[in-house]
């Protein structure tokens, strides 16, 4: 049995000045698999506690289980196949946004290389995933979805995938009002400048442990040409 409940596919930047912000804002280190000491923050001392368990980080698999037979050996030589597959990816830029009511870093201008290799890794490890529970759709209904999030809810176990899909790493959970303008204004006094533009070479496997935190398991480079 894995000692790991679910896994996912992730961007997570490399060591540098953004990986480290983001593990101290969220107060997770999700390479090392550790807490870190976060900034205090009055008035929006909680706005990162539903991001801090997944880590910073960029979406490009949701966290899924595994189906019955599948294994962990077979989710990593997926992975690596499509990453080699794909090339490295350069976005334009990084900014912070507003998205789904919560603060986030996403790209500058349009992705769709990203949007691509987003695609690949749904399509191609849901053979590998294990359906999602009656309560885990419950709850995924219960936010309100669009016919489209719908339809890829019960065809893909998550509903902001394919079509959906828009990369972002979240750096807060929903706020509005003085409490957004708070967490923005302590962001961008402590993030680092952001590169223009943007490169991403690699991705990352990342599983939940038992004590429900997600680590990085292995990174796997982009290594393929572009067309």
């Amino acid at each position: 049995m894995s000692e790991h409940s679910r896994f996912g596919i992730y961007y997570l930047p490399p060591k540098g000045p953004i990986a480290e912000f983001g593990a101290q804002w969220l107060g997770w280190d999700i390479e090392l698999g550790h807490v870190c000491d976060r900034p205090y923050v009055a008035g929006i001392e909680d706005v990162t506690l539903a991001a801090r368990k997944y880590g910073f980080h960029g979406t490009l698999m949701p966290p899924f289980r595994l189906a019955e037979g599948a294994t962990r050996e077979a989710l990593e030589a997926a992975a690596d196949g499509i990453a080699k597959r794909h090339p490295p990816i350069r976005l334009s830029g990084l900014e912070l946004s507003v998205i789904g009511g919560f603060l986030a870093l996403t790209p500058v201008g349009d992705a769709p290389a990203l949007q691509g290799l987003a695609h690949d890794m749904v399509a191609e490890l849901d053979r590998l995933r294990a359906a999602p529970t009656p309560a885990e759709i419950a709850r995924r209904r219960a936010a309100g979805l669009t016919p489209s999030q719908e339809a890829n809810l019960v065809r893909w176990g998550y509903p902001y995938v394919m079509d959906e899909f828009r990369f972002h790493m979240t750096l807060t959970g929903k706020l509005t009002g003085a409490r957004r303008l708070l967490a923005e204004t302590a962001i961008r006094e402590r993030l680092p400048e952001l590169p223009r533009p943007f490169d991403m070479a690699e991705i990352a496997l990342v599983g939940e442990r038992t004590d429900g935190m997600f680590q990085t398991l292995h990174r796997y480079a982009l290594t393929g040409r572009s067309a």
